[in-house]
């Protein structure tokens, strides 16, 4: 959907030759002879990646920043658990009801004007949030900033798609998935110790000055794109783009096993610092907080995904990731410090890599309304997020942590089985080709 030369560009300005018409004797420009994509090593890419990378870390730090306080909070406010839960359940819930309008937003007015108005709006909203005077207050602002994040995913991915050859798309996502897994990882981190000196409110309030920095970081070293053209706003154009992706079976695969990755994910970090409270652990909040630096973990295994899918194609890495989040779910249940880190050590990992993998997936699939695509795929992945967070935690209070793993190890399976009909269905196809003659 990208132009063949970016804004005031000439043939010659991208290594394209030139013809001449013989019979209008009027130059005709040949189809260029390399690529003008980015590519990793080249002009600008590393730019792009770190301006991504930043993005990342603003998002993920902003969406969970009340992820690792739940304790905290619930016991300020005198509430349960799940009621709790549902200030990362209502941030998830809005930028998944809302991602798929800002994704047709950035059709329209290009993927960095929509970023860049995104992280503005929801770094102001973060440092709104120390300020809730109610737990109802603060869930209406924390579904605000979850609208307001919507319009980073589904556009980050769209941008990757146009600007990056599609060789280095896996490892380019996989570098905006890794900010994804720092910020989740330094926001609990911080407010983790922030909040066991100072509580949480000042906790969450560090939190969106750190998203500020990065957000005004991202905004001055994104270049500007080169292959992006501008769409329609018409309803019945966006429509028919999202029926044409709903329609296609390996999207709709792809969008299931997004979810169902994010419903274990979501289900684990949200009651994780609530097992940890308790007995027989009883940890401080500075020390739980920490328990989240094996998002580390995650950085690696996004990074890597493209050289697993190159080793072993796209159904077995996400073979290997479901394998590797339900060996980490059952390590987990052992009462013990180490068994646990262990366990969230596998979770992560597998559910970074299943994450890019599925995602890039996406971007590479769609051969029109990318932002539609990848819209879809993280309206998918947050309801995964917000029904894990809130199933996770009534499970949690019902079973104690057996329960929560039990809805983990349901969702992996859901993940194995979708692979297995994916994999069939691609059989069944390779029959069906004629063979050549």
């Amino acid at each position: 959907m990208g132009r063949p030369y970016g804004r005031g560009m000439s043939p010659a300005s991208t290594g394209a030759s030139t013809t001449v018409d013989a019979a209008a004797h009027v130059p005709v420009p040949a189809i260029p002879s390399t690529d003008s994509r980015m590519t990793p090593g080249g002009p600008g890419y590393r730019r792009m990646s770190f301006a991504l990378f930043l993005a990342g870390v603003a998002t993920f730090a902003l969406l969970y920043s009340t992820q690792a306080l739940l304790p905290l909070i619930s016991g300020d406010f005198g509430v349960t658990a799940s009621d709790a839960s549902w200030t990362v359940a209502a941030a998830t819930g809005g930028l998944a009801l809302f991602v798929l309008p800002m994704s047709a937003l950035s059709e329209r007015f290009g993927r960095r004007t929509v970023m860049t108005a995104s992280l503005a709006v929801a770094v102001t909203l973060g440092l709104l949030v120390p300020f809730a005077p109610s737990l109802g207050a603060l869930v209406v602002l924390r579904g605000l900033q979850g609208a307001a994040l919507a319009g980073l995913p589904a556009s980050a991915q769209a941008y990757l798609a146009e600007e990056v050859r599609p060789r280095a798309l896996v490892t380019a996502i996989g570098l905006f998935v890794a900010g994804n897994s720092v910020g989740g990882m330094s926001g609990r981190v911080i407010t983790g110790w922030v909040a066991q000196e100072w509580g949480w409110r000042v906790a969450v309030g560090v939190v969106g000055v750190i998203a500020v920095v990065c957000a005004v970081a991202f905004r001055l070293l994104l270049p500007a794109p080169r292959h992006f053209s501008a769409g329609s706003l018409r309803p019945r154009v966006l429509a028919r783009t999202v029926r044409d992706h709903l329609a296609d079976p390996l999207l709709r695969r792809l969008y299931a096993i997004g979810a169902l990755f994010m419903t274990v994910f979501g289900g684990v970090y949200t009651v994780i610092g609530y097992r940890l409270t308790e007995a027989p652990f009883s940890l401080p909040q500075g020390i739980i907080g920490s328990v989240f630096l094996v998002y580390l973990v995650g950085t690696v295994s996004a990074s890597t995904a493209g050289r697993l899918v190159g080793r072993v194609g796209r159904r077995g890495a996400l073979y290997l990731a479901g394998a590797t989040t339900a060996a980490g779910l059952l390590v987990s249940l052992l009462d013990s410090v180490v068994p646990v880190l262990l366990g969230l050590v596998l979770i992560t990992a597998g559910f970074f890599a299943g994450h890019a993998v599925a995602s890039s997936a996406v971007s590479r699939t769609a051969v029109h309304g990318r932002a539609q695509a990848s819209a879809l795929y993280q309206s998918a992945y947050y309801v995964g997020s917000s029904a894990g967070s809130t199933v996770g935690a009534v499970a949690f209070h019902a079973q104690g942590w057996a329960g929560t793993v039990g809805v983990g190890l349901l969702a992996v399976l859901g993940v194995v089985t979708i692979t297995l009909l994916g994999s069939r269905a691609a059989r069944a196809a390779a029959r069906r080709e004629p063979v050549p003659a």
